[in-house]
């Protein structure tokens, strides 16, 4: 092999390997630090309260909370003009979550899913979207976890979502029933969509790990549905 090539092969093991080491230490810290709990005396109310929901769908979560509950009103925020077929807004919950703008307008099923996209939103992106869905209330199941709030916890987390939004208008979404806006926040390998959703429960005073850079870091903390 000439000089020049295996100069070039050596520097290409380097890489991968140096690039190896990053994602090893990455998801060893990520794992460690969720199992570190902020708000470690937290308990759900015994009695009433308002029940939220936190869904996965392997990748990324999203916050499902009632339009309307504990004097919190959703549909100011997210009306149903916002929506390619308004009468969707007749659902009685939303499903709330955050991510990098690339990524999600770019990727309406998993299959459209690039390494460039992903490694454009790792790096970094000050351009954010918030992704509201208005739904049927959900099930519990291993996917979509319930949680029980006290008022002034659900009010503390409205207040955390509603600090996410920035100005600008509506972005169409991929469905009749959902739909973009404009987000504060930048994205990374760091504050990742998961991280959002961690942070979010945190400021509302939820048990959750340090930091939950991936959807297994938020889920771990509540308990799937028993059938």
């Amino acid at each position: 092999m000439p000089r020049a090539l295996r100069r070039i092969a050596t520097i290409a093991a380097r890489t991968l390997g140096g690039l190896a080491v990053v994602a090893f230490v990455y998801l060893l810290a990520g794992t460690a630090l969720s199992t570190i709990p902020r708000n470690r005396d937290w308990q759900p109310p015994m009695t009433g309260g308002v029940t939220i929901w936190i869904e996965d769908n392997g990748v990324h979560t999203g916050i499902v909370m009632p339009k309307v509950a504990a004097g919190i009103d959703w549909r100011g925020d997210f009306p149903a003009a916002d929506l390619p077929d308004p009468r969707f807004a007749a659902n009685d919950h939303v499903a709330v979550g955050w991510g990098e703008r690339n990524f999600f307008l770019g990727t309406p099923t998993w299959a459209d899913v690039r390494p460039a996209t992903v490694l454009h939103a790792a790096v970094g992106s000050d351009e954010t979207l918030l992704h509201v869905e208005h739904i049927p209330r959900p099930h519990a199941t291993k996917d979509v976890r319930t949680v029980l709030l006290r008022p002034s916890e659900y009010r503390r987390l409205a207040a955390a979502i509603r600090v996410s939004r920035a100005g600008g208008k509506a972005i169409r979404g991929y469905a009749g029933y959902d739909i973009f806006y404009p987000a504060s926040g930048r994205y990374d390998a760091i504050r990742t969509c998961n991280a959002w959703t961690g942070d979010r429960l945190a400021n509302a005073g939820v048990k959750i790990g340090w930091w939950t850079p991936f959807s297994a870091s938020v889920m771990q903390w509540f308990e799937p549905a028993t059938s």
